[in-house]
């Protein structure tokens, strides 16, 4: 009887510590493996898609809308008419020194013309001077006449150039009364219509331009970089470009620029702009300056580290490894190049070893028993 005790107290011993052990932890885990890490710097704030060349136009002086040529939408080629004031008047003096200009002409031919008969007729006085047929005050007299008719023709040139230049002047008078675009684009903005009055912007004062003209044939980033990073980032480094209007598309880029000075701007970090261009234009065929866009500055990069997700690093470098007993062990790293998404592994860890991704979750600590509940990765 008393074995027969033993045994059942054994059992219902059993029992109690089978039901009082710690129930095991379900953690999602990841494998350890190989792939590419890049170190990269991000904007701290949202950039801007602008255009290489955009330019706000106005007219050079105030006057009346006459004619609008073009619309908003519309594209434009370097030259052509965007915007016309009312210039009548100046168009009237442009065909006034047209004439004038072709009456020096007119002028001027008449007068050369009589040079060259009264030196003709000073040659013939000369030749006949020296056979003393003729009298040496006839031929002086002729001679003086064709020099005076020489010096009428040259003051009759020098006045057609003058009329010529005021010609040009008027030209360009009237040349301010048009607003042509300056290289080929689209037209993003038209402040005004026909009927309206424009004015030039006075110094030092903004205004709104008559016509905002974009190039969207060529597009880059314009983004902050907190100024911490920003000596890092070199002219031609690559970098990646994301938007919003294109979510899930990541599109190569080169760095362009890196501002020469740092954005103090009040209540906000201090920051470096750092421009991005496409490395295939093509690329930005279908976006729109304006639109917000994101950039990631590749620092470093190796394409075959042993690596993690960055999620699973624990303050002080530490992961929560899962050992052969579905045990938790707490143990330290050492890391190389790091993102957001990506750690190189340099000491600590072997490959294929399971991390723990789910840190966050209650009883998940060193020491604890776990089952896994997701199937182990590293893409």
């Amino acid at each position: 009887m008393l074995i027969y005790a033993l045994a059942a107290a054994a059992a219902v011993g059993g029992l109690v510590v089978y039901y009082a052990r710690p129930t095991p932890v379900e953690v999602t885990v990841t494998l350890v493996g190989r792939g590419p890490v890049q170190d990269t710097v991000a904007n701290t704030r949202a950039g801007t898609i602008k255009a290489c060349r955009r330019a706000g136009i106005s007219p050079s002086l105030g006057g009346q809308i006459a004619n609008l040529p073009v619309k908003v939408g519309d594209r434009v080629e370097r030259g052509q008419v965007l915007m016309e004031l009312w210039n009548e008047d100046r168009r009237a003096e442009v065909t006034l020194a047209r004439r004038e200009a072709r009456a020096g002409e007119a002028l001027a031919r008449q007068a050369c013309v009589v040079a060259e008969v009264a030196e003709r007729e000073a040659q013939r006085l000369r030749e006949l001077k020296k056979k003393r047929l003729t009298s040496d005050e006839t031929a002086d007299r002729a001679d003086g006449e064709a020099r005076a008719q020489a010096a009428a023709c040259r003051a009759a040139e020098a006045k057609s150039e003058v009329s010529q230049a005021r010609l040009d002047v008027v030209r360009a008078l009237l040349a301010q009364t048009k607003l042509t675009a300056p290289f080929d684009g689209i037209v993003a903005e038209i402040n005004g219509e026909v009927g309206e009055f424009v004015t030039p912007s006075p110094i030092g004062v903004p205004t709104p331009p008559a016509v905002d003209l974009v190039d969207i044939t060529c597009l880059y980033v314009s983004a902050p970089i907190d100024e911490v990073d920003a000596p890092r980032i070199r002219v031609s480094m690559a970098a990646k470009i994301s938007l919003d209007a294109f979510a899930g598309h990541v599109f190569a880029g080169r760095v362009r620029r890196v501002a020469p000075y740092v954005l103090d701007l009040e209540k906000q970090a201090r920051t470096v702009d750092v421009e991005v261009e496409f490395a295939d234009a093509g690329d930005s065929s279908n976006m729109l300056p304006g639109y917000s866009a994101d950039i990631e500055v590749i620092l470093a990069e190796n394409q075959s580290a042993l690596r993690v997700p960055t999620e699973t690093i624990l303050e002080g470098n530490k992961v929560l490894v899962v050992d052969s007993d579905q045990l938790l062990e707490l143990r330290t790293i050492r890391t190389g190049l790091s993102n957001w998404q990506f750690s190189e592994v340099l000491e600590g860890l072997s490959e294929d070893e399971l991390l723990v991704l789910s840190v966050d979750r209650d009883g998940v600590e060193a020491g604890a028993q776990v089952t896994v509940g997701a199937s182990p990765g590293n893409d």
